[in-house]
């Protein structure tokens, strides 16, 4: 018996909990605060997306991060994200290379809060390619530290895909939303960050600033909501 009834109750059930997360986005795509200028401002307003998400795990109560570990990592790994976003805001007076480490930290916790099984070799390889690929890209641009920085980088977020999308199985009724939102994020993270290190390293990237922040800001809501499990996710396999 397929679990998308239920699993479409508890998604509307967590969507008003998101609301200040929405609202905070249109704020900082309505200013449009200018990178030239940085700030402690520019950077509230650019934290203040991922400090909501912050407040909507909370909100599943205490008691609840405390019986499921996987939502205590997503929550540290979005406490990583608001300091990276914020080293981030100065990233050209040298502060990048901190930023990358504020998220190479996040990409570590959200790969524990996935974790391991099913273990989805094939999703692997896949991934493995695709990040490869990438550093290619990048390579012949790359100089001094970063030469080695991005490798890493790339190999923890694609790591971090990889678990993600290993746990989505769409056969057999094995898939739930919760899942399929983190394989989501995932994958949308990447498309971030890849077009973070295009831009930054290789050539401009036409409307780069609005893909970054669109695709970053999604995907850290899609896995914020991955960290919330669905009560009553196992009641239908058993009357399957």
């Amino acid at each position: 018996m397929n679990n998308l009834p239920v699993d479409s109750f508890q998604v509307k059930s967590e969507g008003p909990k998101l609301v200040p997360f929405f609202k905070a986005t249109c704020v900082y795509f309505v200013l449009w605060l200018p990178t030239s200028s940085p700030s402690w401002f520019s950077a509230l307003i650019k934290c203040l997306p991922i400090f909501c998400l912050w407040v909507f795990l909370l909100a599943h109560g205490i008691s609840f991060l405390g019986a499921h570990s996987s939502a205590r990592k997503i929550l540290a790994g979005l406490i990583f994200s608001a300091l990276g976003d914020a080293f981030l805001i100065w990233q050209e007076q040298g502060y990048f290379s901190h930023g990358l480490l504020m998220f190479a930290i996040t990409h570590i916790l959200y790969s524990s809060a996935f974790g391991m099984k099913p273990l989805n070799l094939r999703a692997g390889l896949v991934i493995g390619i695709v990040s490869g690929l990438s550093y290619a890209l990048l390579y012949s641009y790359l100089a001094g530290p970063f030469t080695y920085l991005v490798a890493v980088y790339i190999g923890l977020i694609g790591f971090m895909g990889w678990r993600a999308i290993a746990g989505v199985q769409l056969s057999d009724d094995l898939w739930t939303w919760t899942k399929l939102s983190a394989c989501l994020g995932a994958m949308l993270f990447m498309v971030s960050d890849l077009t973070i290190a295009v831009n930054k390293f290789c050539f401009p990237v036409p409307h780069s600033r609005a893909i970054i922040m669109a695709t970053y800001y999604a995907a850290q809501m899609l896995i914020a909501l991955s960290a919330v499990e669905c009560q009553d996710e196992d009641h239908p396999k058993k009357m399957a």
